[in-house]
């Protein structure tokens, strides 16, 4: 046992904040079951069958787990108007679904660390600064759709949110991506490489998803057309984030130009929306 081990085992201190942490996950538990005993509000329903079309892709049991954890995620986070934005059900309850429907099927903790939902009507101006090819640093404000911060919050506009889930087959959609974000980052750091379910997962997410954003930067400088948006190749966090656009959003077109990065996801997220579409076109 190392000092600063023996240190913290003979701090009673370092006991009372386990035992007050193991207390406040009990309580949590608790309360995500009672809510998951109340009925799913009428009003809600009819929002996520009107405004969020990918629920009707869902199996039943998958749109019984969803709500539960729509429920649960309308408990626990703050979603606050920005630039006179009012906040309603819908946005609330559009947002919370697609948020969520990265999580079905998965062990997860809603997010942990994620406080506050910020919803702008529009694009937004946010602080923009980086260094060009020669050195020179440029500052300014530049148009946004989303963002995710390391922690605490996540802004998205309230009009590419809407349209982007009326569409879910264009490839495009700001929730998934912002969220897949805040999955990448759950280890503390945005760097396209998320806490995977098992220690051997990691060897062939690395190789397969290195390989294909390496592709993607090559493709990006030459000028090719890709399937997957060449945002992309920003940095492996974009890169995740993307993917996961194109992953819910044109599986078919991913499993047949990129199968292999098609079954690392499928296995990351523990769900087939090749096989949910397949199923519904049937």
């Amino acid at each position: 046992m190392s000092s600063s081990e023996k240190e913290s085992a003979d701090d009673p201190s370092s006991h009372v904040d386990a035992n007050v942490a193991g207390m406040f996950g009990m309580l949590r538990k608790w309360r995500r079951e009672r809510l998951n005993r109340q009925r799913f509000p009428a009003q809600w329903l009819g929002i996520l069958e009107k405004r969020v079309p990918y629920y009707g892709l869902l199996s039943p049991d998958e749109q019984i787990e969803l709500q539960n954890r729509v429920r649960i995620f309308l408990a626990e986070k703050k979603f606050e108007g920005c630039g006179g934005q009012k906040i309603t059900d819908e946005i609330r309850v559009t947002i919370a679904a697609q948020a969520c429907i990265l999580l079905l099927n998965r062990e997860h903790d809603y997010y942990a660390g994620l406080e506050s939902i910020l919803v702008y009507p529009s694009s937004y101006l946010a602080p923009s600064k980086f260094v060009d090819e020669v050195g020179v640093v440029h500052e300014g404000d530049e148009g946004r759709l989303g963002e995710a911060w390391l922690r605490g919050a996540i802004i998205l506009s309230w009009d590419e949110v809407r349209q982007d889930s009326r569409d879910f087959q264009d490839g495009r959609n700001v929730t998934f991506h912002e969220f897949a974000h805040q999955l990448d980052q759950q280890d503390g750091s945005f760097d396209g490489a998320p806490v995977l379910e098992k220690p051997s997962h990691y060897r062939s997410w690395a190789r397969v998803l290195s390989k294909e954003y390496a592709a993607l930067n090559e493709a990006a400088e030459r000028g090719h057309e890709t399937l997957i948006d060449q945002y992309g190749a920003t940095n492996p966090a974009e890169f995740f984030a993307v993917i996961t656009e194109a992953f819910f959003e044109t599986p078919k077109a991913l499993q047949e130009k990129h199968p292999e990065l098609y079954e690392e996801l499928k296995k990351f997220f523990r769900q087939d929306p090749l096989a949910r579409l397949e199923t519904v076109r049937r």
